[in-house]
């Protein structure tokens, strides 16, 4: 079978969906090498790369048109290159599909990770809003079937969309296996040193966006006091909510206890951090890592950090009990008291945190990259 991939955030982006593509198309490339996978990508990228794979092959814009109009070649003129190399089906890995892709009679699959836009559209500007319902709207529509990353997704689809029900199946993502390698003493320290890390930190991973809720993370760390020792690192970018974060540091004199590591010149000029190698590293290093978001799909730092083998605290609410399982430590998201107190817990119950680590490395194991590849050809394979 001839399979393609909407690509674009395979090669360019640095955040959760990214890592999804990435990871799922490498999955399947090494776990079903007898098919062959086609990557569309709009632009040509520096950062991500799939030469190992032979059964992988990237396509990007020929036409003077095309490459012109990269975004239309997308969303669109792609399809005569997906007749041209006779794909069988394609699979849009971020909320889109080609339009009109059914009438080319190539089979199509769109993952849908969540449609927070649609809860929480206060957060988004009005135009974008618009666009992300109709992009949704169609590939939900118009696709011949639809994976979401959660039942928490699903539920979402059904309820927004009224999608139904039997035409939805529920693919959790993994995450990148490097972080499920144990790294030695010395490279973790040679990472330290370069990164000019804490001997002890907790960790944050994600973009700095009010819905991910680093300000209440900050607000716990104030009130813990002299109770905390360890600084908080934070590893994500943001604008107006990031600057608010900033300000609140600054105003609680709280800058010798939140490090902005993305924001340094080392991780600005590291290929290392750009690509998130370094990220395994960091996070086997960290005393814990927190994630309050209040809204997520899936929230992928949760399972890269079960399986770092670190004590998770992340939010009671969305889908992260989905991803937590048993093991992570859980906190109403709204709550800065909730947050400060389970940090102490870790701090000041080592034997029940490493019991909590253990139980959530098992959880882990349900989301290895053959069990997420298996299922994803699971639902290709219904359409043939």
């Amino acid at each position: 079978m001839n399979i393609g991939f909407d690509a674009k955030r395979a090669y360019h982006n640095q955040t959760g969906l990214g890592h999804y593509s990435r990871t799922l198309i490498r999955s399947l490339a090494t776990g079903f090498p007898q098919h062959q996978y086609f990557l569309f990508n709009p632009k040509p990228s520096s950062l991500f790369f799939f030469d190992a794979l032979t059964n992988v092959q990237e396509v990007q814009p020929h036409t003077f048109i095309s490459k012109k109009l990269s975004s239309l070649w997308r969303s669109n003129l792609v399809k005569s290159d997906l007749k041209r190399l006779k794909i069988d089906l394609y699979h849009g890995l971020s909320h889109e599909i080609p339009v009109d892709i059914k009438r080319t009679g190539i089979k199509s699959v769109v993952t849908m990770h969540d449609l927070i836009h649609e809860r929480y559209p206060e957060q988004y500007k009005a135009i974008d809003r618009k666009i992300y319902t109709k992009k949704f709207r169609y590939a939900c529509e118009h696709a011949d079937r639809i994976i979401a990353i959660s039942e928490q997704t699903k539920s979402d689809l059904i309820a927004f969309y009224q999608t139904p029900a039997d035409k939805i199946d529920v693919c959790y993502q993994s995450c990148n296996p490097a972080f499920g390698e144990t790294h030695s003493t010395d490279f973790k320290e040679r990472i330290r040193q370069h990164y000019q890390l804490p001997e002890h930190y907790f960790l944050y991973v994600g973009s700095i966006i009010e819905r991910k809720n680093l300000l209440n993370l900050c607000k716990a760390i104030l009130l813990m006091g002299n109770e905390n020792p360890l600084p908080l690192v934070v590893i994500g970018n943001g604008g107006d909510y990031k600057q608010k974060v900033k300000d609140f540091v600054t105003l609680n004199k709280l800058d010798d206890k939140i490090i902005f590591l993305s924001d340094t010149k080392t991780a600005k000029y590291s290929p290392g951090f750009q690509s998130a190698e370094d990220f395994p590293a960091i996070y086997q290093m960290a005393t814990a890592m927190i994630y309050p978001s209040v809204f997520e799909g899936f929230g992928i730092p949760v399972l890269e950090a079960l399986w770092s083998r670190i004590p998770v605290i992340t939010s009671n609410v969305s889908c992260l009990p989905e991803a937590g399982g048993e093991g992570a430590f859980y906190v109403d998201p709204t709550s800065p008291e909730e947050i400060a107190t389970q940090m102490k817990r870790i701090l000041n119950d080592p034997a029940f945190a490493a019991q909590q680590v253990e139980k959530g490395w098992q959880h882990a194991q349900r989301f290895t990259n053959n069990a997420t590849a298996a299922k994803v050809m699971e639902v290709y394979n219904k359409l043939f």
